[in-house]
């Protein structure tokens, strides 16, 4: 029951993960540019707003800006090229966050509470990794299995053509080619 409910929360995680991101769309260099703009006057912001607090609550606030900085830069970046590495950097950016935070939160607490707050901190970060080395792989395998069908599709369409003869045969197998990317 237990490894049952353990495979449910680790799917839910990676389709939490995952679909966020396949939502994104290519973007123009001009709004590229105007989001990193745009990323660079929030991480001031952000910044500036930490400067009014003190000790470790300022430490915590600094490590959130930066993991803030670190996810929109990641996002930017797939938003802009839509590759699967891109994705996977954004799942990447956003443990290694949250991790960050998370061990600065610790700093507050010490002695065996804090180790265990360490350890729990790292935990995380090692389950998140793998939740984005799965969905990396899931993306691969899904593009592996795309380019497979038009690999096939291509076949059966030059099959086709093969029965043809002359500039019938030349004009469907030009066809077939830009239909299936294979020019």
């Amino acid at each position: 029951m237990n490894t049952h409910f353990n495979l449910k929360a680790s799917i839910l995680v990676v389709a939490m993960l995952v679909l966020p991101l396949a939502q994104a769309a290519t973007m123009t260099k001009a709004e590229y540019q105007a989001g990193k703009t745009r990323i660079s006057a929030d991480v001031k912001a952000d910044k500036a707003a930490c400067a009014a607090l003190a000790a470790n609550a300022k430490d915590i606030c600094v490590e959130e800006a930066k993991g803030k900085e670190k996810v929109a830069r990641a996002e930017l970046e797939y938003g802009y090229t839509t590759k699967f590495s891109d994705r996977n950097k954004v799942l990447v950016a956003k443990a290694e966050a949250a991790y960050e935070v998370a061990k600065e939160k610790c700093d507050d607490q010490s002695g065996n509470a804090k180790d265990v707050c360490v350890q729990e901190a790292k935990a995380l970060k090692t389950k998140a990794l793998a939740n984005a080395k799965m969905g990396k792989e899931i993306g691969e395998a899904k593009h592996d299995a795309i380019q497979e069908k038009l690999d096939a599709d291509y076949k059966v369409a030059t099959q086709k053509c093969d029965g043809m003869s002359g500039d019938a045969k030349a004009s469907c197998l030009g066809v077939a080619k830009t239909k299936f990317g294979k020019n």
